[in-house]
């Protein structure tokens, strides 16, 4: 090892520090080190700037003891920099930034706003194509999926098909296990969730160190085209990604505050199952929980204004999803109107009729809203609608040097989405010509059986091109779903009957979050119906499902139905 270039300070000019305590963090050809103090002191000096690169012989920094006269040892080291005073101050790979009629030195190329899925994968990729990147975040890295959103909650699912596997087990040849006796120890639960959680909220914080973007710990505030104060400290930067993410959104109705009332937040740390529950709405997080609690013994009712749950999947399997739920004992109140919240009971309205729904506490899951926090968009004359930030399709917002990623520009409010928006925004500052398309970005709900879709519903469809082909393929009729125990479901795919173009598919079965992957690939390609039914699949596989509705889709009939 030669030379290194300097990832982060731990310490600041001025800072107290310990023999033996991380001092700065440095990147070789092979691996990230962090290098310790060789004496307790006081940092004096630093000599180069996180993201330059230095030989290991030469100088660094100087500690020394609080108020000594430490000039002639700063002078010795920046003899052997071949820096005078001046050089050592001047800071280096700065950008540019026009502003008023003077060129001023901003501090980072590119600040990013929030640590969720969206704001780190967007700092990643600044730093990997050179740029220097700060990323502000309030709270804890990975934002409210990472946090409190996908990761947790898919994490307490897998605890509810791990019971719901057992309570079946009998059925594999399994002897001697008390089914009757089974449960979740919630504690065990929830330990283990906190620690995945944890887990890879530290990886994150790896990925920045190694990828030398700078992690402020504090609420960024937006205070001009270039600038955030964070931490009574103002920053600027050449561009800006916002990526502040999204809040529950609540009712607009009296709530007695006697009622208790959760958020999906508040629910992801419940440390007993509760006798029954009321969930007001019935979308992915709604029906996600009401699985949850379903599975682990708990009675639960959806109440949802819309005329069925999971609105924004197709119809058909929408329907078969209701039918399974209701056979797990969940009540569902579609087209219903919640009025009131007392301190007893949920009030609302269905077909014109008052109906009241007796619980102890309910689950308040009508959907999420951006989050602008920090951001007084009037002021800074940053355009929105309905609350959300206007982004074009590079993620531009209307001031040129801001970008809005993720749950913020209101588009597609799911990780996978804010990640690739980051990614688009990060390559047109860095003068790539790339922009989104969100007609084919894949959705998943994490209930047994799986459901997954992309592109149109079949009523999208027929709605926007007429005759469309819709092929279908039942799980029933799988060797690997009868195999595992799972034959539920179907996989369904519409193609328009002129090129054989695949416009939507959806899939309601076991691995169904893990195979949707096969057909965006297929649709960012453009391949037809008729090139996924001959490309060979292998058996037996869940995924030759999808093999066989893009026969039926082609040719008019699957081969094994």
């Amino acid at each position: 090892m030669s030379e290194g270039k300097l990832i982060r300070w731990y310490k600041s000019e001025g800072d107290a520090i310990q023999k033996g305590e991380p001092f700065f963090s440095v990147e070789t050809d092979k691996t990230n080190m962090d290098i310790e103090a060789t004496r307790d002191g006081v940092v004096i000096k630093h000599f180069i700037e996180e993201g330059e690169t230095l030989a290991v012989t030469l100088p660094i920094a100087v500690i020394g003891d609080k108020g000594e006269n430490a000039d002639d040892a700063v002078a010795e080291a920046q003899a052997q920099l071949g820096k005078t005073p001046e050089k050592a101050m001047k800071k280096t790979d700065n950008a540019q930034v026009q502003t008023s009629n003077q060129t001023l030195s901003s501090d980072y190329d590119i600040a990013v706003i929030g640590g969720g899925p969206g704001g780190y994968e967007a700092a990643i990729k600044a730093a990997q194509m050179g740029k220097k990147t700060v990323l502000i975040e309030k709270n804890r890295l990975g934002g409210t999926c990472l946090n409190v959103g996908c990761i947790p909650t898919k994490t307490l699912l897998m605890s509810a098909a791990s019971l719901n596997n057992v309570k079946k087990c009998g059925e594999f040849g399994v002897e001697n296990v008390e089914i009757n006796r089974a449960g979740l120890d919630m504690d065990t639960v929830q330990k283990r969730k906190n620690s995945i959680v944890d887990q890879l909220v530290n990886g994150v914080g790896m990925l920045m160190k190694k990828n030398g973007v700078t992690v402020i710990e504090g609420e960024g505030t937006l205070t001009g085209d270039h600038s955030v104060t964070v931490n009574g400290n103002t920053i600027t930067a050449e561009n800006i990604i916002l990526a502040t993410g999204s809040e529950s959104k609540s009712l607009p109705v009296n709530i007695d505050p006697g009622m208790k009332v959760i958020t999906s937040k508040e629910m992801l740390d419940i440390d007993n199952i509760p006798e029954q529950m009321v969930i007001v709405g019935g979308g992915v997080i709604g029906v996600e929980f009401a699985y949850f609690l379903a599975s682990a013994g708990t009675k639960v009712t959806i109440v949802e204004f819309l005329d069925r749950i999971l609105n924004m999947v197709d119809k058909e399997i929408t329907d078969m999803v209701t039918k399974q739920l209701e056979t797990m004992g969940i009540e569902i109140h579609t087209s219903a109107k919640v009025t009131e919240i007392t301190d007893e009971a949920v009030v609302y309205e269905e077909d014109g009729t008052e109906h009241k729904i007796n619980t102890k506490i309910v689950l308040m899951s009508v959907g999420r809203g951006p989050r602008l926090d920090g951001i007084d968009t009037k002021k800074l004359g940053i355009k929105t609608e309905r609350g959300a930030i206007i982004t074009d399709e590079h993620m531009r917002t209307s001031i040129d040097s801001i970008y809005a990623i993720g749950d913020v520009n209101g588009k597609s409010m799911l990780a996978h989405t804010a990640s690739a928006e980051g990614i688009v925004a990060v390559e047109n500052i860095c003068g790539i010509d790339s922009s989104m398309d969100y007609g084919i970005i894949p959705s998943a709900i994490y209930i047994e059986p799986e459901i997954a879709s992309i592109g149109m519903t079949e009523e999208q469809a027929r709605e926007k091109y007429g005759e469309v082909s819709v092929g279908k393929f039942p799980l029933m009729a799988n060797g690997k779903a009868k195999a595992s125990g799972e034959e539920r479901g179907i996989v369904k795919v519409i193609t328009d009957l002129k090129y054989g173009e695949i416009l939507g598919a959806h899939l309601y079965c076991i691995h169904a979050t893990d195979m949707i992957a096969e057909m965006a690939a297929a649709m960012k390609l453009e391949a037809t119906a008729g090139e996924i039914a001959h490309t060979v699949h292998p058996h037996p596989t869940i995924s030759e499902t999808i093999m066989e509705a893009m026969h039926a889709a082609a040719d008019g009939s699957a081969i094994n139905f």
